[in-house]
């Protein structure tokens, strides 16, 4: 149906789709590497503003005042969160057991709620 119309969606043979993998497994999964370190500021970036989010919109002067940013912040952080999550799931070998291994669970529990008040709003 498309074939030929987007030329620069090429498939990517096996061997280019191993190379991404690895380069997104050194990024995500080294953190002795210069693009590790980044993405680990990054992550660690994120958590505090997730962190600072969930307190300023506990305070409920400042919520009722801001409270449009704040759910915006949240959206951009946990979609942030998810491609992180993604992207782990997306390089690893073994799928399943990184899934069900400890940091996999905590990754899912960090956007689960956010994702289950959208199905679930209280």
């Amino acid at each position: 149906m498309f074939k030929g119309r987007f030329p620069y969606f090429k498939r990517m043979t096996k061997d280019e789709e191993n190379k991404l993998k690895q380069k997104i497994f050194d990024v995500v999964f080294e953190a002795n590497t210069p693009y590790g370190k980044l993405f680990d500021i990054i992550l660690l970036f994120l958590i505090m503003v997730s962190v600072g989010l969930v307190m300023l919109e506990s305070v409920p002067a400042i919520n009722a005042r801001h409270h449009s940013i704040l759910v915006l912040l949240e959206w951009i952080v946990t979609v942030a969160f998810t491609i992180e999550y993604l992207l782990r799931i997306y390089c690893v070998k073994n799928r399943w057991r990184y899934i069900f291994s400890f940091y996999g669970i905590i990754d899912l529990l960090s956007i689960l709620p956010f994702y289950l008040g959208l199905f679930f709003p209280a």
